[in-house]
């Protein structure tokens, strides 16, 4: 028996030894390729100390970044000063700077292939690059210059990159070298954050939907004001909306901003405070790029969009700004009747008029290339057609203040020296898009705001729904003048503030915009800014990160006195949770939870079942036309969207119902211990991190846990499955006594390498409210790099 027993044994403990083998050496094959792809990730670190020499400076330029990776750039003249900040741009962002020219120039299927071919399309038909092309002979020669200037830093980069075989890797991965810059891909990249923040032709578009689609008294409650002129679109034209755009890339909802500034009336130390949190897309890396310039012109600190010269919001030695999205409508849909017998005319004041035909065809890696025609009239590009045939007889053009020539830059560049209000606001007038609200504050004791930029004056219509394109009735006519677009400078009350609210009353002459915020955030920073006179920096440093949730506040007290007996003891446990609850959108507390969800799923019950999901993409004021239909009937006005899914109680019963399901699916069946921060989560995602496994690469940090929401002052705006994915991408204080100093977040870091140490650094800053000190004169300088002749 014990000579069997020990025959047995023999296998396994062969079995073990094997075992055993094998997995030293997948372990030693892991370290290996850890250890290889450590050192390949390595080489593409760009230099941050010693000495490079590099081509075109005159002279020796030194580049002191600070403990968070802001580069301070000291230079003895202004061609030097613009190369290296090119130079240093591209050391920290190549890849993301050429993926932002591509996708704005409809140039990445080139590069990623078919999946990106719609993309494509779609920017190919807007023509940004075509408007940057324009742009460019409309600027002045010193303009061109400094943007010359800068695209030859970039290339100095990407000559040195090349040579030395240190590509960032996510070219390497891709399979493709950047090419040379040019300056019209820098104003390309601004004409991109033109689109970014919109128009609203979506509006138009499913406004026109809705008319298509249901009765008018229906389709008019989701109306951002009654059309006066509405008979003008009820016709029967030959369009499919929901065909057409089903496919459309439309921006983030939720881009706007924060902005305000306290006069010295209202703060400790006698001087202006300003405070400005643009809220767009968070990623990796961020969309802002944070740096300080100095040359015997200038002396300017702040944030500029990698692959654009020059500091767009921040200070200097004298003044400070920011700004947040005005909103205005300058876009405009206009229905074209195309000529039977030549599908390139349409009809234009009872004559056909040829329109413009460009040939675009579309590279795509690994492919033919594809042939694509864009279509021009008077009034714009073609936009129905990119997805498909929009209609025989009828298409959709897009009129939008972007697609004209424009120049930007130079106001930035005139911003970035001015000294006072009136320079600045001279500067300004270079601005035209997108329209801006610009608050501004001075060491000298002045604040001052300005909504600025070109908002078109109508001949007829209100901007509401797409207008005939076939006479010039309904043409603009101008634009606002700009000695009377809305402005104040030191206002009674100590402040102003702004948040993509109505910027003023009915009483102002033209027409802005229908398309406003929900009014939560600019009440609660006007509620704390009217409750104290010795404003501090730290107050508005916490002010930004302020998570009260007045949505919350207007509508628990009306659901809990309208919900119906609930129907279960989760939804009964839920109700006494919000019953209890403060109205902070906290992420260890399971009310905004409850809350965010609820008001989510009244959503789907009034509109999932009748409006398909390509047209709630266009439904940019879903929001506010939800909080208005629940106002109604909470006032008792009928709605016929809620009366016809069985009235304001049946409503808020079913999506209750429906919310405190899915936070058990989410979380379990103990509501006490749900939390918000579970499932409300940032990630700051790479673009290449979609593609397992470099998520383990590019988001290694994973996703972090954070307050606030979509409504509150400390904007984090969330996916359906909870993902914070936009917010306030930069966070900027000033007070303007000390010029010196300013306190600001880039989330999640400076640098869009992975092994940088300013990669992920910022962001658990960001998500708990940890700002870092930067300074003009005086630096904390960490790493020094000198770039020489």
């Amino acid at each position: 028996m014990e000579g069997n027993i020990g025959v047995q044994r023999q296998p396994k403990s062969k079995w073990k030894k094997y075992s055993l083998w094998s997995i030293t050496i997948i372990l030693v094959l892991v370290a290996a390729a850890f250890f290889i792809m450590y050192g390949f990730l390595s080489r593409s670190l760009p230099k941050t100390d010693g000495e490079i020499r590099i081509g075109s400076i005159s002279k020796e330029v030194m580049v002191n970044r600070d403990g968070s990776g802001v580069p301070h750039i000291l230079a003895a003249n202004e061609r030097d000063l613009f190369i290296a900040q090119g130079y240093v741009q591209a050391q920290d962002r190549l890849f993301q700077m050429d993926l932002s020219r591509r996708q704005a120039s409809g140039r990445l299927s080139e590069v990623i292939g078919e999946a990106t071919v719609e993309n494509d399309k779609y920017f190919r038909t807007l023509g940004l690059r075509r408007a940057a092309e324009a742009s460019y002979e409309a600027y002045s020669s010193d303009a061109k210059q400094i943007l010359g200037w800068f695209a030859e830093g970039i290339n100095l980069y990407i000559k040195e990159v090349k040579e030395n075989g240190k590509i960032p890797v996510e070219f390497s991965i891709l399979g493709y070298e950047p090419e040379e810059w040019s300056p019209v891909d820098s104003l390309t990249i601004g004409k991109y954050m033109a689109y970014d923040l919109g128009g609203h032709w979506e509006s138009q578009a499913f406004r026109y939907y809705l008319l298509q689609h249901f009765p008018e008294d229906k389709a008019y409650e989701l109306f951002p004001t009654y059309p006066d002129e509405a008979p003008y679109i009820i016709g029967k034209h030959n369009l499919n909306i929901e065909e057409n755009f089903a496919s459309v890339i439309t921006p983030p909802e939720f881009n706007g901003s924060n902005n305000w500034v306290a006069a010295g009336s209202k703060t400790a130390s006698g001087k202006p405070i300003l405070a400005d949190d643009p809220h767009l897309s968070l990623s990796t890396p961020s969309i802002w790029y944070q740096m300080h310039l100095e040359s015997p012109e200038m002396n300017v600190s702040g944030v500029i969009f990698a692959g654009i010269p020059g500091i767009i919001l921040g200070h200097n030695e004298d003044i400070a700004w920011g700004v947040t999205n005005t909103g205005p409508d300058v876009q405009d849909l206009y229905i074209e009747k195309r000529n039977p017998a030549n599908e390139n005319e349409f009809l234009f004041d009872e004559k056909w008029e040829k329109a413009e035909e460009i040939e675009e065809p579309i590279k795509v890696k690994g492919k033919e290339p594809i042939s694509y025609k864009i279509t021009i009239t008077r009034h714009g590009p073609v936009i129905s057609e990119f997805a498909g045939d929009s209609g025989k007889d009828t298409v959709l053009s897009l009129q939008w203040t972007a697609l004209q020539p424009s120049k930007e830059l130079e106001a930035i560049l005139k911003m970035n020296k001015s000294s006072d209000w009136n320079q600045f606001e001279q500067a300004l007038e270079l601005f035209h898009t997108p329209a801006q609200n610009f608050v501004f504050a001075s060491s000298d004791g002045t604040i001052a705001y300005k909504a600025n930029g070109k908002i078109p004056i109508r001949k007829k219509g209100d901007g509401l729904l797409p207008v005939p394109g076939w006479s010039d009735e309904y043409g603009w006519k101008g634009y606002i003048p700009y000695d009377q677009l809305p402005k104040t400078v030191n206002p009674e009350e100590g402040y102003i503030s702004t948040a993509n609210n109505k910027v003023i009353d009915n009483s102002y002459p033209y027409h802005i915009s229908h398309d406003w915020a929900q009014p939560y955030r600019q009440m609660g920073i006007q509620e704390f800014l009217k409750s104290k006179d010795d404003l501090t920096a730290e107050d508005m440093m916490s002010l930004q990160m302020d998570q009260k949730n007045l949505q919350a506040k207007e509508f628990i007290p009306l659901f809990l006195s309208g919900m119906k007996e609930p129907s279960t003891a989760l939804e009964k446990e839920a109700l006494s949770i919000l019953s209890k609850w403060d109205y902070i959108d906290s992420k260890d507390e399971a009310a905004p939870l409850i809350f965010n969800l609820w008001m989510k799923s009244i959503s789907d019950v009034l509109f999932e079942d009748q409006i398909s999901p390509e047209m709630r993409k266009l439904f940019k004021g879903q929001k506010q036309a939800v909080d208005e239909l629940l106002r109604y009937a909470a006032n008792g006005r009928e709605s016929i969207w809620i009366e016809e899914k069985g009235g304001l109680q049946e409503v808020l019963s079913q999506s209750l119902s429906t919310a405190v399901k899915e936070a058990e699916d989410l979380q379990g069946s103990s509501p006490t211990k749900w939390k918000w921060g579970n499932y409300h989560q940032v990630a700051f995602s790479h673009p290449l991190s979609s593609v397992k496994p470099l998520n383990y690469l590019f988001n290694r940090e994973g996703r972090v846990p954070v307050g606030g929401s979509s409504v509150t002052v400390q904007a984090a705006a969330n996916k359906d499955d909870g993902t914070v994915n936009h917010g306030g991408s930069w966070r900027f204080v000033i007070d303007t006594q000390n010029m010196n100093t300013a306190y600001h977040l880039v989330g999640p870091g400076q640098s869009g390498h992975p092994l940088s140490q300013w990669y992920h650094d910022q962001m658990k800053d960001w998500t708990d409210g940890n700002y870092h000190k930067t300074g003009l004169t005086e630096v904390k300088t960490r790493h020094t790099l000198l770039l020489k002749p």
